[in-house]
């Protein structure tokens, strides 16, 4: 067992790439919720969302292009598709 994460944010609903060498992941880190995304070592920390809103609850496209995910930038909570890059 390996932890990939540290420090004082929330980090949760973690979700590997149908590869299996990213994990995305929801997190307070920036001061809300986003989806992020890194390397299954814990590298390569990136920042998928990037929007006042909370963003959460991500979950791969089976080809792994897209992620799906939860979030309130519209006002309720809406499901939302973004490419991974």
């Amino acid at each position: 067992m390996k932890r990939v994460t540290d420090g004082d944010a929330i980090d949760s609903w973690p979700m590997w790439s149908p590869d299996g060498k990213k994990i995305a992941f929801t997190t307070n880190r920036d001061g809300n919720y986003e989806i992020y995304l890194m390397n299954n070592d814990g590298t390569g920390l990136t920042n998928l969302s990037k929007h006042a809103a909370q963003d959460t609850s991500p979950t791969w496209s089976p080809d792994g292009k897209k992620i799906a995910f939860v979030s309130t930038r519209d006002g309720g909570s809406d499901v939302y598709v973004m490419e991974v890059k």
